[in-house]
């Protein structure tokens, strides 16, 4: 038998003690942060009615290192403190119904996946850590894309040109972020762990 078999599948906020005080500040404490990313953001509408912000990054981290429940937890806390008032998305924006609501959703899917495939150990190295983030990301583009198609009318080609073609290049910047910070966690996590 492995010892894969036998260990408990950890992500990195697993390692906190203290359990359901724990879970309600990180996921608390993981929706904070994705609203405060949000606040780093800057339209440009010639490229896209979408912001570019900092919340991509984030949501790929948090997902990773929440886990599943506790990730999807926290974006959908997120979410549904924004949409009830709290001003914390893109441009202090609330609420839901906008052209770039269908990311946010987005953000709770990838965040739940992400977690998933953390939980699984794939977090743990450069390249599977990866494609781990390629796989949230694909999650946000489909479910952002898809809403900016449906609620701007455009065709699938068009939601491409003003929903994803423009931040493939900022989100593969966060995505090679995503993919050093969190093997590079687990490494300290490790070092600490042996050494005591």
């Amino acid at each position: 038998m492995s010892s894969d078999a036998v260990a408990p599948r950890l992500v990195l906020a697993d390692l906190v003690p203290g359990a359901l005080a724990r879970d309600a500040a990180l996921a608390a404490g993981g929706a904070g942060l994705v609203g405060l990313s949000a606040q780093f953001s800057i339209t440009i509408p010639q490229l896209s009615p979408v912001p570019f912000t900092l919340q991509t990054l984030t949501v790929l981290i948090v997902g990773a290192a929440l886990g599943p429940a506790r990730g999807l937890i926290s974006l959908l806390l997120y979410l549904l403190v924004g949409m009830a008032g709290l001003p914390w998305f893109a441009g202090h924006a609330s609420g839901w119904g906008f052209p770039s609501f269908g990311y946010l959703l987005g953000f709770v899917a990838a965040a739940g996946v992400v977690g998933e495939l953390a939980r699984r150990r794939a977090d743990r190295h450069v390249l599977t850590t990866a494609i781990v983030m390629v796989a949230g990301m694909a999650f946000i583009y489909l479910f952002g894309a898809t809403w900016l198609a449906a609620d701007l009318h455009l065709s699938a080609g068009a939601a491409w040109r003003l929903g994803v073609r423009p931040f493939l290049v900022t989100d593969l910047v966060k995505m090679a972020v995503a993919a050093l910070a969190l093997p590079g966690a687990w490494k300290i996590v490790d070092r600490f762990r042996s050494a005591r």
